[in-house]
């Protein structure tokens, strides 16, 4: 039998108009929308389906919001067959719940407080992130110590072989992009994004999230996750605690997930939410493995279809 591994993605796959199908064609996904309505006290759904795209993009509404659609999906699935999971950033959240470390209602709220939290923190210290493709990780890293004299900067994202994203100050980011253009990267790009994740920048983030943490009911994973600090399968509750507190200073090791999760026998990813962003990692990281999405209605009756 095929091991299978079940991936959700993380901010920067939010769109407006995301899970309005699940809403008009599924009285679970409509239960649970309202449920995350009611929760948030906020009207999430409509954020979700209306925007407008400036509201739906500030971090506090995009984390619940790419939560919720990827919970939906995997509510309306007739089986879980994953073997283990795995999610990019805020996605690990969605990946602890279908774990059954968490509920949905402590995932949900989670996640819109760490959004909230991150926002704040971009806000108060003003950072950046930018992509770079094309060179090693040795090179990236050995680059973000020397731009460390103008300002704060780290490799934040190690997404697949030679595309990594750093993080940090506007000052050490933008030297940073400076050395990798004269070390020959294919790109070196600033991103739009609302603070410097995944960087110290983070740490008033990373303190509120913490305190939220420790008051958190988290169980024991009834399957591996593949925690992004490590790049290792978790499942004890006190260690999920651990590096979730962690993640938001920490760098994304989502290629050495991929490659560890095929090493313990995946053969075959789907990413479960909006967008198709990991199922591109996954396939440059290995071509070798299976790789599907389901992000809509359709996709949903396919994978029920076929079981």
């Amino acid at each position: 039998m095929t091991i299978c591994a079940y991936i959700f993605p993380g901010q920067g796959s939010q769109y407006v108009g995301m899970g309005k199908d699940l809403y008009e064609k599924s009285s679970i996904a409509r239960e649970f929308f309202k449920k995350a309505d009611d929760i948030l006290s906020v009207s999430l759904s409509k954020i979700c389906f209306d925007g407008p795209e400036d509201i739906l993009k500030q971090t506090v509404n995009t984390q619940p919001a790419i939560f919720l659609h990827s919970m939906v999906l995997t509510k309306l699935m007739n089986s879980i067959e994953a073997a283990m999971v795995a999610g990019h950033s805020l996605g690990e959240y969605t990946a602890l719940v279908v774990a059954g470390a968490l509920t949905f209602e402590d995932g949900l709220k989670l996640v819109r407080l760490r959004g909230s939290l991150m926002q704040h923190a971009g806000e108060k210290e003003k950072g950046t992130m930018a992509a770079i493709v094309g060179l090693n990780p040795e090179v990236v890293i050995d680059i973000c110590n020397r731009a460390g004299s103008a300002g704060i900067v780290q490799c934040a994202n190690f997404n697949s072989p030679g595309q990594i994203v750093v993080s940090g100050s506007v000052e050490g980011v933008q030297k940073a992009l400076e050395f990798a253009k004269d070390s020959g990267a294919k790109m070196a790009k600033e991103l739009i994004v609302s603070g410097a994740f995944h960087s110290p920048l983070m740490k008033s983030a990373h303190e509120g999230l913490q305190a939220a943490l420790a008051e958190t009911m988290i169980r024991d994973a009834k399957i591996p996750v593949y925690a992004n600090v490590t790049g290792k399968p978790v499942q004890k509750a006190e260690e999920i605690r651990t590096l979730l507190s962690e993640q938001l200073t920490n760098p994304v090791l989502w290629e050495q997930s991929i490659n560890q999760m095929v090493a313990d026998g995946t053969a075959t990813f789907v990413e479960i939410g909006p967008g198709k962003v990991l199922q591109g990692l996954v396939k440059r990281t290995n071509s070798n493995v299976a790789v599907r999405g389901i992000e809509k209605f359709e996709d949903v009756k396919k994978y029920n279809g076929a079981k």
